[in-house]
């Protein structure tokens, strides 16, 4: 497979400039903007993310940096707003679609495990 089906060599090293944490930064200013990005308000979703952090933050390697508990979470929630493609979402999300396919269903399980006693109840 070629350059642009990798992502290129020099794409994930680049993910602190493409990651969508910038844009957050932005759509921050404009909570209806914020809210139609990922259907939560600001503070539910920094509140998931205080919750599911220790669970799913990873450790550096000599080989890569860690994606961070935020980049994981926030590719996660698009995922699961939008319905997009893992191969589709790795050019917004500088992150592999083999990385995202192993995020994305751990994240999701790590989520539930932390709502389902509060926000998951079932009669």
């Amino acid at each position: 497979m070629g350059e642009e089906g990798n992502l290129g060599r020099n794409g994930l090293l680049k993910r602190n400039n493409l990651s969508r944490i910038n844009l957050l930064k932005e759509l921050k200013l404009e909570p209806g903007d914020w809210y139609n990005y990922l259907r939560m308000d600001s503070e539910a979703q920094l509140e998931l993310l205080e919750n599911v952090t220790p669970r799913i933050r990873k450790c550096h390697s000599v080989m890569r940096r860690a994606i961070t508990p935020h980049e994981r979470l926030l590719e996660t929630l698009r995922f699961l707003t939008t319905g997009r493609s893992y191969e589709d979402m790795k050019f917004s999300a500088a992150i592999s679609p083999q990385a995202l396919g192993v995020i994305i269903p751990e994240i999701c399980a790590v989520v539930y495990e932390v709502l389902r006693k509060d926000c998951l109840k079932v009669s």
